[in-house]
């Protein structure tokens, strides 16, 4: 795997900004999205008169603190089109989430928001290693996800040829890769492996693929699973970071002669850390949870969006006037508590990448059959190593989780491709308790 490096002079002309010149955009940026948002929204009009504040009380970007947040449920209670700023008919694209967990939030885009949309992917795509003429294999969800869309255009925008396969019909998937030899792919880390798996299962060799480049993202993942991915595939391993609500895929990006963090385009989005409970604004450098607002969109921008998704704030490096966020590890809506012990799926997984015997595809399965919560964490055996003492590697797993993060759990190693394999974002929780 050689090493890769994005030199200055491909860079867009807001990555070699000063600091202080990105603080001044910001400024006159943030001061237009606010008072759009107020005269055009009338969610956000209601809102600041409740919180006392008017667009023009932002004087530095600190004040940004005392304007109120936006939720999903925000997002769910104007559905379908409530939150956006512009008439409907300038609206060029809608999408959503899958409303599993009731309305979907939907999303819109400008014709100069979609345009907006594919430069910040095509940045991230870039400083990933992905350069133009390079072949770009898709593999995210392509329809009202933005995963699959966002990177499509983001490519097209780079100069890529792009193979649109979306999610799905695995041996497809490692017959395109073996045919048309991209250089890069984009698709979920779980989706990944499950198309590794199957390169492996058809005799091929992963690391002798025309694979270059992974840019993973849509779940969260650990530096373990990078050095699994990396390992396997002699291939670069990144991050990219992105929610529909604030714009899709391509909000932040690893570098990848960095991989110490995304690096967030603050051009366009500005970053907060909160404490989750109380919302108090965190410095950077202390953990808590995400909190973006929109710069530059245009249909629907977004004020102090609370994504749920839990990181902290660094300073650049790679991209040295942008900070980076360190990769998000977990939500807090997939937080588990057991018997008053706060665990993430993530955790779990980098234990299991410490077993040589058990694969990275596991699901989290929470029950109660008495008056406590019992979690089992099903696992899978890796091929080579099916058939030994599955009790014992699974002992070992839970001695792990007892000692490093303080709970017991339940093991029970399965057999290789036993667990459902996830097209798009991957299942972690499977929560029994009340069934």
């Amino acid at each position: 795997m050689e090493a890769l490096t994005t030199p200055p002079e491909l860079w867009d002309e807001a990555e070699r900004w000063s600091l202080d010149e990105l603080r001044a955009v910001q400024l006159n940026r943030l001061r237009s999205t606010l008072r759009t948002a107020y005269e055009a929204v009338p969610h956000y009009r209601a809102a600041f008169d409740a919180a006392g504040v008017q667009p023009d009380d932002l004087q530095e970007l600190s004040d940004l603190q005392r304007f109120p947040f936006t939720t999903k449920e925000d997002l769910r209670d104007n559905y379908p089109f409530g939150m956006f700023a512009v008439p409907r008919d300038e609206v060029v694209r809608v999408h959503a989430s899958s409303g599993t967990t009731g309305r979907p939030t939907v999303v819109g885009y400008t014709r100069r928001d979609v345009d907006l949309w594919a430069e910040v992917v095509a940045r991230s795509i870039r400083a990933a290693g992905g350069r133009a003429g390079d072949i770009v294999h898709v593999a995210y969800g392509y329809g009202l996800f933005t995963g699959g869309l966002g990177a499509h255009y983001g490519a097209e925008q780079l100069g890529c040829t792009v193979v649109p396969v979306s999610g799905g019909m695995t041996e497809r998937q490692v017959q395109l890769i073996t045919d048309f030899e991209p250089r890069v792919i984009m698709v979920t880390p779980s989706y990944f492996l499950a198309i590794v798996d199957e390169m492996e299962r058809q005799g091929r060799d992963p690391a002798a693929s025309s694979l270059e480049i992974g840019i993973f993202g849509a779940e969260p993942w650990t530096d373990q699973m990078r050095g699994e991915i990396e390992q396997r595939c002699d291939m670069h391993a990144v991050d990219i970071y992105g929610l529909s609500e604030v714009i899709g895929p391509g909000v932040s990006q690893e570098c990848v002669e960095t991989k110490d963090g995304l690096h967030i385009w603050e051009d366009h989005f500005l970053p907060e850390v909160i404490d989750p409970v109380s919302g108090e604004v965190l410095p950077d450098g202390e953990r808590g949870e995400l909190v973006f607002t929109s710069l530059t969109k245009q249909a629907m921008p977004v004020i102090r969006y609370r994504t749920r998704d839990l990181t902290r704030l660094l300073p650049g490096t790679a991209r040295p006037a942008f900070r980076r966020m360190e990769k998000v590890t977990g939500r807090t809506d997939d937080m588990i508590i057991l018997r008053g012990v706060n665990l993430f799926p993530s955790q779990l997984e980098e234990l299991i990448l410490e077993i040589p015997e058990l694969a990275p595809h596991y699901l989290c399965r929470l029950t109660r059959p008495g008056r406590m919560d019992v979690l089992t964490v099903l696992v899978e055996a890796r091929e080579a190593s099916y058939g030994e003492d599955a009790a014992g590697v699974g002992a070992r797993l839970a001695h792990l989780v007892k000692h490093r993060i303080g709970v017991t759990v339940e093991v029970e190693v399965v057999e290789p491709h036993a667990l459902e394999r996830s097209m798009g974002k991957a299942k972690r929780i499977d929560d029994q308790r009340h069934l």
